[in-house]
């Protein structure tokens, strides 16, 4: 059987680019050589492309799956053009923006070539908090309390929300994952210095209700007919499950499955997917959600397209415990993303 060559496109150039570093270790190690013929594809932090050995280079030296993978890549292939070497499907390992978020998804289309994931506007939906809550909200999918604005806007936010804000609040960049750039806000002395924080890393800017409730997350698998996992609970040791959390001090606990009631699991899953077709989402994608403490209330707190994905990370994890192993997922999605691609090829794309 002929192997599909699969292009591994991480790096890139937004606040996440080290934790793509990490899924693509993960991912390149784990894909079936018997099946794949693997090639990287880096960008660096400045957007330059490399491919091959060039793009291993951005991996950390001391790590097992760079130097084994290297040892692997034909020398002429780093040499000889790119158009020699087509792909046949491409798996964006990239979060944040230029990468998560539509943009790198519409360069794929233009290339006709098929991709893991979403598409153009499920990937660019779900990477604006602002917009995916409106759509939820129009769907009548519960979410907490929020407000958005253009940094533009900072001063008459202030003026006018700034007194009366439910806190705690958490105030966040509207496009950032990770919880890159986000801060819990106890008081209103607290925000202005919060929003210069978010303002950092995007224009736009999402402020939200703080809740005292479990961090539920659930991962949804599909296309036309998705699945969903068993739900995991994430207890963070620090305030909240932020970048530190997640990729520092590592010392919060995910707990798969997570301690809930037959109807709770039903009623998560459920709303994980209704978020995952109202987003127009497609592949994969991971869906966050609060469960109130004192009303037992389910709120969704955003879906991550293109989540961590290593072998540790929450996503796979979740379908390791839902009996799918992590290499069964990987290849289950180049899969999908064939699937979807044949699907749209045979649509018209002309009129008379």
């Amino acid at each position: 059987m002929k192997k599909l060559r699969v292009g591994v496109l991480f790096g890139g150039r937004s606040g996440e680019h080290e934790i793509s570093l990490r899924s693509a270790e993960s991912v390149l190690g784990a894909l079936d050589r018997s099946r794949y013929d693997v090639v990287p594809i880096g960008i660096t932090r400045d957007g330059k492309w490399l491919i091959a050995r060039e793009a291993l280079s951005l991996l950390p030296p001391s790590e097992s799956v760079s130097e084994t993978f290297a040892s692997g890549i034909p020398v002429q292939m780093a040499a000889e053009p790119a158009e020699r070497h087509p792909f046949d499907v491409v798996f964006p390992v990239l979060h944040g923006p230029f990468g998560e978020d539509g943009t790198v998804q519409g360069v794929l289309e233009l290339a006709d070539v098929p991709y893991v994931g979403a598409g153009v506007l499920g990937s660019a939906v779900g990477m604006d908090k602002a917009i995916m809550k409106r759509l939820m909200e129009s769907a009548d999918i519960p979410v907490v309390p929020y407000w958005s604005f253009i940094q533009a806007d900072t001063d008459v936010f202030v003026r006018d929300r700034g007194q009366t804000l439910p806190y705690p609040v958490f105030v966040k960049p509207a496009n950032l994952g990770s919880s890159v750039g986000i801060t819990k806000v106890a008081t209103p002395a607290g925000l202005d210095a919060a929003i210069a924080a978010a303002a950092e890393f995007d224009r736009k800017i999402v402020v939200e209700k703080g809740v005292e409730a479990r961090e539920i997350e659930l991962g949804v698998l599909g296309n036309d007919r998705p699945i969903v996992s068993v739900p995991g609970e994430v207890r963070p040791k620090r305030e909240f499950y932020d970048y530190e959390a997640k990729y520092v001090t590592d010392d919060s606990e995910l707990l798969i499955p997570a301690s809930l009631s037959e109807a709770q699991v039903e009623e998560a899953q459920s709303l994980a997917l209704r978020t995952f077709k109202v987003l127009d989402c497609s592949g994969l994608g991971r869906v966050d959600l609060l469960l109130e403490k004192n009303t037992g209330k389910f709120f969704v707190n955003e879906l991550n397209t293109l989540p961590g994905f290593t072998s540790i990370s929450m996503y796979p994890r979740l379908w390791e415990a839902t009996g799918i192993p992590y290499p069964d997922l990987i290849a289950r999605l180049i899969d999908l993303a064939m699937e979807r691609h044949a699907q749209k090829s045979r649509l018209r794309t002309s009129y008379g």
